[in-house]
């Protein structure tokens, strides 16, 4: 990928870039906590946006979406906002970085990810915090890792139309390779694990079902947060207890109830997971995997059929954890998987998945990485 962008660049603005690249990331639990301030556990993938970029000297900005073979020019005032989306994301970035008192100006890049698109492991979040990272790297604006990670999320809040928490911006940037992290998204406090599962192996099993978040029902369901965590008299969910919430239950409708119960239940299972995981109890790991999947499914109501289908496949299976990743609606599950049963687990979800849907789903093995750099 690296070769590749840079001889792009080469042929495109000539010589004199800088390779900058950010992963994308998995999630091993905690969905769809991050917004209603709770823990996540995140790690950086060892797939990516690598990005070739060179000041230019002017106040333009000219893209090249290399996967795509598009390409974007535009000024870095707010009235110069682009019309393709891929190039929304970048600037924006510039705009964030300006509106934190960086000081920047006009650049030509190139850019290509390996991240598959549509799977839930954030190839925005790789886009944004690669162009973050590299801004501030070029033009020494001084901005910290965690402001580099709100000016990703503050890119998809204020120009892509997502309203997304701050775990796929926080895991881009701050990847280590080796560990997971657990992120309070509350109080912003964080802790690596060290992930080393002897005798499993993490994978994706992709089901090539397309999920698209914006005008979404994702911002439906932090709305249902939102009035719980209103009537319970909280600014989150966090901490609340399911006893609380059955105490209010006839005030909130059945549906705010379920997403709420789901979300109470998720902040427990992440610390049981930090606290198996210390211990090296992978079992205990892999059955809250499912709880969350289950969870997903029937109370936040984030899955699809072909995502079940996988997590029963899996079961069958004798995978220890199997679970929806990402904002759900489609893309990957992740599954811990004793090396023994690889095989088997691989071409068995293949075949019945093939057979039931008429292709078979992408697997991709994951291994975690460091986050945002220049190369």
């Amino acid at each position: 990928m690296k070769e590749k962008v840079s001889s792009k660049f080469r042929e495109l603005y000539g010589e004199g870039a800088i390779l900058f690249a950010s992963p994308g990331r998995i999630n091993l639990i905690g969905e769809h906590t991050d917004y209603n301030g709770g823990f996540v556990f995140p790690g950086a993938v060892d797939k990516g946006i690598v990005a070739a970029i060179r000041l230019n000297g002017t106040d333009k900005v000219r893209a090249y979406a290399l996967d795509l073979g598009e390409e974007a020019e535009f000024g870095l005032n707010e009235e110069d906002k682009p019309a393709q989306s891929w190039a929304c994301y970048i600037f924006g970035v510039c705009r964030e970085v300006q509106k934190r008192g960086g000081v920047i100006g006009g650049f030509d890049t190139v850019f290509s990810g390996d991240v598959p698109l549509g799977a839930g492991m954030s190839s925005s979040a790789a886009l944004e915090s690669t162009f973050a990272f590299a801004l501030n790297d070029l033009y020494h604006c001084g901005i910290d890792r965690f402001e580099l990670a709100k000016i990703g999320q503050s890119t998809e809040h204020n120009y892509c139309g997502v309203n997304c928490g701050i775990m796929d911006q926080f895991a881009s940037v701050f990847g280590k390779k080796g560990h997971l992290m657990r992120l309070d998204c509350r109080s912003m406090e964080f802790a690596y694990f060290p992930f080393d599962p002897q005798g499993y192996k993490l994978v994706l099993v992709n089901s090539r079902v397309k999920h698209e978040l914006v005008g979404s029902p994702y911002n439906d369901r932090r709305a249902s947060c939102e009035r719980v965590a209103k009537v319970l008299g909280q600014e989150f969910l966090r901490g609340a207890t399911m006893e609380q919430l059955d105490a209010v239950k006839d005030k909130i409708s059945e549906e705010d109830y379920k997403r709420a119960r789901y979300v109470i239940g998720e902040e427990r299972r992440v610390l049981d997971v930090c606290e198996a995981l210390e211990k090296g109890d992978y079992e205990t790991v892999g059955k809250r995997m499912y709880e969350t999947h289950w969870g997903m499914s029937k109370d936040y109501e984030v899955s699809c059929e072909e995502l079940d289908f996988l997590a029963e496949v899996a079961e069958e299976c004798g995978v220890t954890g199997s679970r929806i990743m990402g904002g759900g609606f489609g893309g990957c599950t992740i599954n811990l998987v004793k090396d023994e049963l690889y095989d088997g687990f691989i071409s068995t979800a293949k075949a019945k998945f093939a057979a039931k849907y008429g292709h078979e789903p992408e697997v991709y093995d994951v291994v975690i990485s460091d986050g945002s750099r220049r190369l």
